[in-house]
């Protein structure tokens, strides 16, 4: 039996290690939730196009992912509520429409994380892509349905996801990549590609990722000016986590091109790892593709829908059947379009595109006193998150012109 005593002493230790628990949790939500099939085929395919230079894209995009992530993780916090009602605050009905460009990048992100799941099951079978959709599909929906699959799935994605970072490593030596020239070019790059910047950004903290992660933040109660150093160091070690894995893969797929290696057209992340690992390697990520693309649609869906719980009483009664009809319209969308590597680029690209918007709202709240409880944001942090939206907006301006003249 303890006394008042022995509990009084274990209480402030518990509550350190479920602090720091959802701390990290945070951080390794938005890591996931970045490190998708988007990821995946973006960093292969984008290697290949600009060899080397592409360090510079991911160099820039890591600032980037910072700037955004810090400014909209710490006034989430001290604002104490969910994005979508910080809007309303603003402005009535504001939030409404940062739900909706929420959602629609949600949906966007959903059609790739459904043609990630084709690209796995095509790995593994060489069955019809179409026909891989829909069989995730309906996998999709009963881990949401079916609690205890969706723990199943969950911890073999992440002992698979430490196993895929593994053979990413292995890859990387075993492709003898040119590192002194890409460490080289990604300070000085031989060329520049704007639409594959606002691509990376959009997949890494575009949409809905961002805001998972300070969401997750408030519903553990770490919020507040008191917890601003744990929120800011949760922020960062999500991008500092997803910017590691995206150079390692970078390096890797570049030994492989390098070395005169063609990647597949239609899945160009699969022919890495099979030209450096085998049949066993192409297999075992046909595998984690798979996994990595099916929790995506579970949770790009439910946190997609959770935007509007707040908003719409509709919505908290109806949730599971609304997240349910997200999956399947998203699978009916691939079905109909085809193609998943363009998708899974596109996706990116998208939420690259709504970014700007979603962290101007944002900004415009840290300057409103009586939403950011007497909390006055660093200036600093002020202008960088609106050099960011100077920056993404004039980026994504040149990308949707890129798009037109291309069409």
């Amino acid at each position: 039996m303890c006394d008042a005593r022995t509990v009084s002493r274990i209480t402030p230790a518990g509550n350190i290690m479920k602090k720091n628990s959802a701390i990290l949790g945070a951080a390794f939500l938005m890591a996931t939730s970045a490190i998708g099939p988007g990821f995946l085929t973006q960093t292969s395919l984008f290697t290949e196009q600009l060899l080397t230079s592409f360090g510079f894209v991911i160099l820039i995009s890591i600032l980037l992912d910072i700037g955004t992530q810090i400014n909209i993780w710490r006034i989430v916090s001290v604002g104490e509520n969910r994005a979508q009602d910080i809007a309303n605050k603003i402005f009535p009905g504001l939030g409404f429409f940062l739900a909706f460009l929420i959602a629609f990048g949600g949906l966007i992100f959903n059609i790739g994380n459904i043609a990630g799941c084709c690209l796995g099951v095509n790995v593994l079978t060489g069955i019809d892509p179409k026909y891989g959709a829909i069989i995730s599909c309906v996998i999709a929906l009963g881990i949401f349905w079916y609690k205890e699959a969706g723990k199943l799935i969950d911890g073999f994605a992440k002992w698979l996801g430490l196993i895929m970072i593994g053979l990413t490593v292995y890859v990387a030596f075993k492709s003898h990549p040119p590192i002194a020239e890409a460490l080289y070019r990604t300070i000085w790059p031989e060329k520049i590609d704007v639409m594959k910047i606002v691509t990376l950004v959009g997949g890494t903290v575009g949409g809905y990722i961002s805001f998972a992660g300070a969401h997750r933040l408030l519903d553990a109660g770490i919020k507040g000016k008191e917890n601003l150093h744990h929120v800011t160091r949760s922020a960062v070690s999500g991008i500092l986590v997803t910017s590691i894995m995206r150079f390692v893969l970078f390096l890797a797929a570049l030994g492989v091109v390098w070395g005169g290696v063609k990647l597949a057209t239609g899945n160009p992340a699969a022919s890495v790892f099979q030209s450096a690992a085998g049949e066993l390697g192409y297999k075992f990520f046909g595998i984690v593709i798979w996994i990595a693309a099916i929790t995506s649609v579970v949770g790009a869906s439910f946190t997609s829908v959770s935007f509007w719980k707040t908003l719409h009483p509709f919505v908290f009664k109806k949730e599971k059947i609304i997240i349910s009809l997200f999956i399947i319209v998203s699978t009916l969308i691939f079905v109909s379009i085809g193609n998943p590597v363009k998708l899974l680029v596109f996706a990116g690209a998208a939420n690259g595109i709504i970014l700007p918007i979603a962290l101007a709202v944002i900004l415009i709240a840290a300057t409103k006193s009586s939403i950011m409880n007497g909390y006055k944001h660093p200036v600093w942090m002020q202008i960088v998150g609106w050099l960011v939206v100077i920056a993404m907006s004039w980026m994504s301006i040149l990308s949707i012109q890129q798009l037109i003249e291309k069409s």
